[in-house]
């Protein structure tokens, strides 16, 4: 393939899309036993619309795994992992005990979720009030956590049985006799002892074996002419017995243990204390506020053993509403959440010595697709599908040929779809042409047929009216399984639909003239994999099995999916395999690629007709090191100059880049001679995962939230050895990171370490000192990113853009045509949303900064500056 000199970029800021706000963060294990527990604990975050994403934070990666489709009013207000006792069997194994998840959002019902399936598992509601707050009873040694108990705006206590892998309503534990006093919060003291916190300025002790209330403990009056009552938001019970509250005036309270007598009050925050977190060994408590700070608490060593502030900063644009702890090995951190979308990673231990971390609030795979043919750009979120077209390319847009060309008039929004139903939109997919759109929930799936103008008119312009749509039927059998994952193939002949989260389906597309309908389902069978059955049926199941991605290659005559384990399954169009063999190595429960389902399940199949079968050699593709970030066929195919095999593109959430032979079952030369520590620096210092990529002959370009770079696979990576170290560091090749030992960011500069303060003047007044460490930091030392852009580009490449403000801007990437470069990199975009492709040379980068993001006005505006 031909190396093209430049490539053609549109950035657009158009393309709408809302982050949700964080309402609930919650580890499945906040403090691991051992290397084993490790690798399951997980990260559910809740978010305002409904949805719960799963994240894996291991070895600092915090790899957005899935996400667990909400819905319409279906807020997530509260989250919290069940973890079934470990359980040792006859022969000396041990079954690691099963972790499940639940949920509560302003309503009368609890959730559980599937998360082998990704949707709701099973609901359970009761008799009483909506539910605020909700907690698990601390397990007993050997036994299973069995119940939950949640709070009500009724001030009533209620008891849910998780007992038996099932999920249902026990009995009301407290009623309140004037339903005055809210339950906003929950924590057990010990099995017996829940500790709540209420909305008329009491903190209250009750034995949950019999509902009586133990002590009634008081916080205090808010300040004069404030509120009549003290909302205590927030409870916490330390390792010693100490209860501690946070309340709606900003003070962190303690209580003595056993005699519920108050023992210290500390002006926390200037306004309420939402949140409180508390390190595993009692001695580090968190607090976050409205005032948008996280503060650090510690007691101190005199004999009065009295608790002070240690560290105060502000991480968050907007409140802290939900903090949690996570401790395992060398991984010490406290993850926080609230309205302005990011979640925030701070080190826990070296909380002041090391530099946090931001996780973006978009997704890890971009809710975009393109119709390169018709030049559409298709963009989703919540329950709405957007259809936009781009005119002219940023080539011609850069020549000049048009003067008056205005670059905000350069794209045209086409169509809005509202989806009905109230869950969330999983996925979608547009046909390469742009007449065929298939759009998916976790219950059901939906398809359009796109017609288009038939005009020959030089300088036509496509407008709104133009386009016409239409339903087509879709299967009954499709429709009530819902879909995770949907993929077109480039000729419009096969749907792939990825359903109960590993289920993997091929739907023919018949097409006749004008019309367009869906055909027989096909159910592809995996490999199976030597997963023992003592680790399959605890820790969280075949979690690990869900599928992530799914793509075909450019002639649509292969398939390719892989899962959160690494494993990667190929299946091939009429090619010759043994169908022995293939129904020998069947999942049980499966049947053969492209027959007829023994329960009729799927459609039958005309004979003669295509058929998917398993590659023969897929079984011997390697595993992928870590969870795949991207899969992506390059645009070679077997027979085209010279190819005798396809190339298939595995990106880790641990940077490792993979280029397979999927006929051939094997890596290619190229990745066999670049493991992950021969990328250049940049590469491998990259704390952002890679989101997606796009192929420009041999070239290919990856990118994530705050980086673009590109990789030459048919030239070698420069070693370090062969350059000098002044040219390394130009060229951005020399390592700069200093590590990231305790999963957040690198270690603070000295002389950051030092307090300072400084003064703000505003409008010729000066308001009253702020500490240094409110101020905010570059995107740089945000996102642990080390780089210096201008020597890089002047030694690796150059980029050449013009720009339109906010609404969309069209660029050229380029490269010099002295000598070609085998890597690129550059940091000028961001944060990127998304990038599609127009065609080999154009292509479409949506960013979405956070300052277009609308977020709900904080309660307190802050500083004259703030506002």
């Amino acid at each position: 393939m031909s190396h093209f000199a430049a490539m053609d970029v549109h950035r657009c800021r158009f393309v709408p899309f809302q982050p949700s706000g964080i309402n609930s963060v919650a580890f499945s294990h906040t403090k691991t036993r051992s290397a084993r527990h490790g690798a399951l604990a997980r990260m559910a975050v809740g978010r305002a619309n409904g949805d719960v994403e799963i994240w894996n934070p291991a070895n600092g990666a915090w790899q957005q795994e899935t996400i667990l489709r909400g819905g319409k009013d279906r807020s997530i207000e509260s989250l919290v992992w069940v973890n079934e006792p470990d359980t040792e069997v006859s022969d000396g194994r041990t079954i690691l005990g099963k972790s499940r998840l639940f949920s509560v959002g302003y309503s009368s019902t609890v959730t559980e979720w599937d998360l082998e399936k990704g949707r709701p598992k099973r609901h359970a509601s009761g008799q009483h009030g909506h539910i605020w707050c909700m907690a698990a009873i601390p397990a007993e040694a050997g036994k299973a956590d069995s119940q939950l108990v949640v709070g009500t705006n009724d001030g009533e206590l209620v008891v849910y049985s998780t007992e038996d892998g099932d999920l249902r309503f026990q009995r009301v534990l407290v009623r309140s006799p004037t339903k005055k006093a809210q339950i906003v919060s929950i924590a057990f003291q010990t099995r017996k002892i829940a500790i709540v916190g209420c909305s008329d300025s009491t903190v209250r002790a009750y034995d949950i074996t019999n509902g009586h209330m133990l002590r009634r403990m008081t916080v205090g009056a808010d300040l004069v002419g404030g509120a009549s009552n003290t909302i205590v938001w927030a409870v916490q019970s330390l390792a010693n017995g100490t209860i501690v509250s946070g309340d709606s005036t900003g003070h962190l309270t303690f209580f003595d243990g056993k005699t519920y007598t108050q023992m210290q009050r500390i002006q926390g925050h200037k306004q309420d204390i939402l949140s409180l977190a508390v390190s595993f060994d009692g001695k580090t408590i968190f607090s976050g506020g409205m005032d948008r700070k996280t503060v650090l608490y510690k007691q101190g060593s005199s004999s009065d053993k009295r608790w002070g502030k240690s560290w105060g900063r502000r991480y968050h644009e907007h409140d802290v509403k939900s903090l949690a702890t996570f401790e395992s090995g060398p991984t010490s951190v406290l993850v926080s959440g609230g309205p302005d979308t990011n979640l925030a990673v701070m080190p826990l231990k070296q909380m002041g010595k090391e530099n946090h971390r931001i996780l973006s609030s978009l997704p890890q795979q971009p809710p975009l697709a393109s119709a390169p043919a018709s030049r559409f750009v298709v963009s989703w979120w919540e329950r709405q599908v957007h259809i936009w077209v781009i005119h002219k390319s940023a080539n011609d847009i850069m020549s000049g040929a048009d003067e008056d060309i205005d670059l905000s008039q350069n794209r045209k929004l086409l169509k809005t779809i509202i989806i009905k139903g109230d869950s969330n939109i999983s996925d979608a997919t547009i046909s390469e042409c742009g007449t065929f759109l298939v759009v998916s929930t976790s219950t059901d799936v939906k398809a359009f047929k796109i017609d288009l103008p038939t005009v020959e008119e030089p300088g036509y312009v496509l407008q709104p009216s133009d386009l016409e749509m239409s339903t087509v039927e879709v299967p009954a059998r499709l429709r009530k399984l819902g879909a995770s994952k949907l993929q077109l193939s480039r000729d419009l002949k096969w749907l792939c639909v990825v359903s109960e989260g590993s289920a993997v389906r091929v739907v023919e597309v018949e097409r006749e003239e004008d019309d367009i309908r869906l055909g027989p389902i096909r159910r592809l069978r995996r490999l199976q994999r030597s997963v023992p059955r003592y680790i399959r049926i605890g820790g969280m199941g075949n979690y690990e099995r869900t599928i992530t991605h799914t793509i075909f290659s450019p002639d649509s005559k292969m398939l390719a999916t892989a899962d959160l384990a690494g494993y990667i399954d190929t299946w091939v169009l009429n090619a010759e395999s043994q169908h022995g063999d293939a129904a020998k190595n069947g999942e049980p429960g499966q049947t053969s690629s492209g027959s007829e389902s023994s329960d009729s399940e799927e459609e039958s199949v005309a004979e003669g007709s295509d058929t998917w079968t398993r590659n023969p050699n897929g079984k011997l593709l390697p595993k992928l090191p870590a969870a795949p970030a991207v899969l992506s066929f390059s645009a070679q195919v077997p027979g085209e100059d010279g190819a005798t095999d396809y190339i298939l593109l595995g990106v880790t959430g641990q940077w490792t880049v993979n280029l397979f032979h999927p006929l051939q079952g094997s890596l290619t030369p190229w990745s066999r001679r670049h493991p992950k520590k021969a990328l250049p620096a940049p590469f491998q210092d990259l704390l952002d995962l890679a989101k997606g990529c796009f192929w420009q002959g041999t070239r290919v370009w990856i990118y994530g939230v705050s980086f673009l770079g590109m990789l030459d696979t048919s030239l070698d990576l420069p070693r370090p050895s062969d350059v000098s170290e002044s040219e390394a560091e130009a060229a951005g090749m020399k390592r700069k990171r200093t590590g990231y030992a305790t999963g957040a960011g690198s270690k603070m500069a000295q002389s950051s370490l030092v307090p300072h303060r400084i003064s703000r003047h505003v409008n010729g007044a000066t308001d009253e000192d702020i500490d240094m460490d409110d101020v905010t930091r570059s995107d740089d030392e945000h996102e642990g990113v080390h780089s210096d852009d201008e020597a890089a580009d002047a030694a690796a490449g150059q980029l050449v853009q013009t720009r339109n403000g906010q609404e969309g801007s069209s660029g050229e990437l380029s490269q010099p045509n002295s000598h070609k470069k085998s890597w690129w990199m550059t940091y000028k975009y961001r944060p990127v949303f998304g990038v599609v492709a127009l065609s080999e040379t154009e292509v479409v980068l949506v960013e979405r900064p956070l300052w277009d993001v609308d977020v709900p006005d904080r309660f307190i505006a802050g500083e004259p500056w703030e506002r």
